[in-house]
């Protein structure tokens, strides 16, 4: 649910979870249930609630694991509130995914997907967090400061994209786009990402 971050960050933990389970898009058939919630906006937390709902609907003997924005900004209410959630899993949950699950990726965060995008496009998140502090967002107080992901990285993770999909498009995402790079370069760093 929500955003093209929290998609990359969906099909990061699928392909996590692909190299020791199998994975299916039918909850009918899982025996582990994922939601990855959104929280920006009222309707989104409405929309990811009332999805916690209906899993719970068909969670008999499953497990029920909620992460995302909704876990970050909530967890103590969510845990407190809806105790049919097995395990309540931050953005980015990889570490807690490999301790979990007892399963080791060659990289954290993984250089792997599987996409939920049609095959002709991918999303590439080249950063995470916020710095700046605007009144009307919540995105520091979730995914933290700003963090660029290095271009070596977000390289090998495009390589993988055009390997194994052929993608035609690349959708970049960050939430402060220009800013990219000040972090781990001491300068802005776009233009020499796009050129690589």
């Amino acid at each position: 649910m929500g955003c093209s971050k929290n998609t990359v960050d969906s099909e990061k933990v699928l392909y996590m979870l692909n190299k020791h389970y199998d994975v299916t898009s039918n909850p009918e058939e899982a025996e582990i249930l994922f939601l990855n919630t959104c929280a920006f906006i009222e309707p989104a937390k409405e929309e990811s609630i009332n999805a916690i709902f209906d899993l719970i609907g068909i969670k008999e003997n499953k497990k029920l694991v909620v992460l995302g924005c909704l876990v970050k900004r909530y967890k103590n209410i969510l845990k407190k509130e809806i105790p049919e959630i097995d395990y309540l899993l931050p953005p980015e949950p990889y570490r807690e995914i490999e301790k979990i699950f007892s399963i080791k990726s060659e990289k954290i965060p993984p250089t792997g997907r599987i996409l939920l995008t049609p095959k002709s496009y991918a999303f590439l998140k080249i950063s995470e967090g916020c710095n700046r502090k605007c009144s009307f967002c919540v995105i520091p107080s979730i995914r933290g400061r700003y963090r660029s992901f290095k271009i070596e990285d977000l390289i090998s993770e495009v390589k993988f994209l055009i390997e194994n999909y052929s993608i035609k498009e690349l959708i970049i995402v960050s939430q402060d786009t220009s800013y990219y790079g000040k972090d781990p370069y001491g300068k802005f760093a776009l233009p020499y990402l796009l050129d690589e």
